[in-house]
């Protein structure tokens, strides 16, 4: 009886199947070569072996069966693909361009062909995913510093799974994506720029003995409209851009004159590009206003893809991150408040790092050791020079034992085994406050007595590490918001080389960003103080 049911079962299954079709030959072709496409996917998973990509598991959550036999589901994967254009990713990677072809291809093929095809695209898939949440280009093989392990898959894939089945591959692609506001500042921006390229050419602003000024009256003005107008500065021209777009870029005025509403549009043009907000047009904001827009889009998809890196720094829990090229520290304390500061931050020989770390302690009233290269390239030429250097800036001299010598008693040309400590006070490079975290670069945050530095808007100046503009505020909020006893105040009316741990560590992180969205939401482009960008635009367009 227990095996008879089952034939019983299956004889009204296949009775149903023909009186609905009237078609019991072409039905059983069909269900024969559903079964041997499943069984050929199943034989050529079976040979891919371990993969970096989860190409079997997306399988397994299918029951075995393909995803992409239909030209709707093709077509769906490379419209999905393509839109990776505006992530700065190249959709060519994934085989946008080929996959309709190669799809018409296998459907001509045998069931081993298909299954092939259908294995490939479900791989196209999962690398865009895989690149949208970690980044195509591992940080490692373009920053040597980089200290942190590539996370690992955060996205479900059963969602992944379920999208293709609706057909709604957008949705795939969100929930890999950086869903942070400033990764879609950055996606917005680089979209504006693509339909910016689109536009045809602008004159570009000719190199002048002297500066545009406001006021000045010159052929050059009308030019400067056109290229603020290119960068999305409205109102500047006699043309209605709203209803002829071309013509807000193009058309010729005789509005020679460099007025107030024009001086305002090049201010607004300087803060976005970290430049002297004078309302000068000068060489370095000449050379950023003629930016070919295509340089524009490079250095978008050079940071969106940095912004792949940094996801977990974008998250809401305690933590400081330093924009190194913004030049800004920004601290996010545990009740979500957001302090930020000006910083300045090493100079194009003395770079500062990218670092990850923690918050350990801080050093109140701190003396300095002189770290070996500063020594050697900047204070012993002082030294040879004028022994009574080392009087005039406290500076002692110390045995590797820890005992002070008498200076005139080294020999300066050959000074092994000693090292030069700058005394506390109020002209110690490292101000009265330094907050340490571990790093093997000896990089941390420290006062200045030269605040008058962080008024410049090019903050590249020191031999690496971060002065940090209000540094004391910032430590007196690290102490409570960690739960410590100690008060600033108090602390900083004691001795010297004072060590005080947090009873909490607070995650830092310095990164390196060329193009990063303000509080306003505006994209700002900065320069390439450390000339970084380059070998990561190689990296990112190396084919896959």
């Amino acid at each position: 009886m227990n095996e008879i049911q089952p034939l019983r079962r299956w004889a009204i299954g296949v009775a149903l199947v023909l009186t609905l079709t009237h078609s019991p030959i072409g039905i059983s072709k069909s269900y024969a070569d559903s079964a041997s496409l499943q069984q050929a996917l199943a034989q050529q998973l079976s040979t891919v072996g371990a993969h970096r990509l989860p190409i079997a598991e997306f399988y397994q959550l299918r029951d075995g069966q393909p995803a992409w036999q239909t030209a709707v589901a093709v077509e769906s994967l490379v419209a999905a693909l393509n839109s990776l254009e505006t992530d700065g990713l190249a959709p060519e990677d994934y085989r946008a361009d080929t996959l309709l072809n190669e799809f018409e291809r296998s459907q001509a093929g045998g069931e081993a062909t298909q299954a092939s095809f259908d294995i490939k695209a479900t791989a196209s898939l999962l690398l865009a995913l895989d690149h949208l949440e970690r980044g195509k280009v591992n940080p490692r093989d373009v920053e040597s510093q980089w200290d942190v392990p590539r996370p690992e898959r955060g996205y479900s894939l059963l969602r992944v799974v379920h999208a293709v089945d609706d057909r709604a591959l957008e949705n795939a692609m969100a929930l890999a994506r950086p869903s942070s506001a400033e990764y879609q500042h950055l996606r917005d921006a680089l979209k504006q720029h693509y339909q910016l390229a689109n536009l045809g050419s602008v004159p570009y602003l000719a190199a002048r003995d002297e500066s545009l000024r406001p006021g000045d009256e010159a052929d050059d003005v009308n030019v400067l409209r056109q290229r603020l107008a290119l960068w999305g500065e409205a109102g500047l021209q006699v043309a209605d851009s709203s209803a002829y777009p071309m013509i807000g870029v193009q058309a010729a005025s005789n509005r020679r004159t460099y007025d107030a509403p024009l001086e305002a549009a090049v201010r607004r043009f300087q803060r976005r590009h970290l430049l002297q907000e004078d309302g000068v047009v000068g060489e370095q904001t000449r050379l950023a206003l003629n930016t070919p827009v295509a340089a524009r889009i490079d250095q978008l998809r050079v940071n969106l893809e940095r912004a792949r890196w940094i996801r977990p720094m974008q998250s809401a829990e305690p933590r400081v991150w330093v924009d190194i090229a913004g030049y800004r520290m920004h601290y996010v304390r545990p009740n979500g408040q957001h302090w930020d500061a000006r910083v300045v931050v090493g100079s194009s020989r003395r770079e500062t790092p990218i670092i990850h770390s923690t918050i350990s302690h801080l050093t109140i009233n701190p003396s300095w050791t002189i770290p070996p290269t500063i020594m050697r390239e900047d204070v012993l030429p002082q030294v040879r020079a004028d022994i009574d250097y080392l009087t005039r800036k406290n500076i002692q001299v110390i045995s590797l034992s820890g005992e002070q010598l008498v200076a005139e008693e080294v020999d300066w040309q050959r000074p092994g085994g000693v090292m030069l400590r700058q005394v506390a006070g109020a002209g110690n490079p490292l101000g009265r406050v330094v907050v340490r975290f571990p790093n093997d670069d000896m990089i941390y945050l420290h006062d200045t007595p030269a605040r008058g530095l962080f008024q410049r808007e090019q903050r590249a100046l020191s031999s690496g590490c971060i002065r940090v503009e209000g540094v004391a505020e910032l430590a007196q909020m690290l102490l409570q918001d960690t739960g410590s006893r100690y008060q600033m105040s108090t602390l900083l009316n004691g001795g010297s080389d004072r060590n005080v741990s947090l009873t909490q560590r607070i995650p830092i992180a310095l990164h390196y960003l060329t193009a990063w969205p303000n509080a306003q939401g505006e994209v700002e482009f900065r320069p390439d103080i450390y000339r970084r960008d380059a070998a990561l635009l190689a990296a990112l367009q190396r084919p896959v």
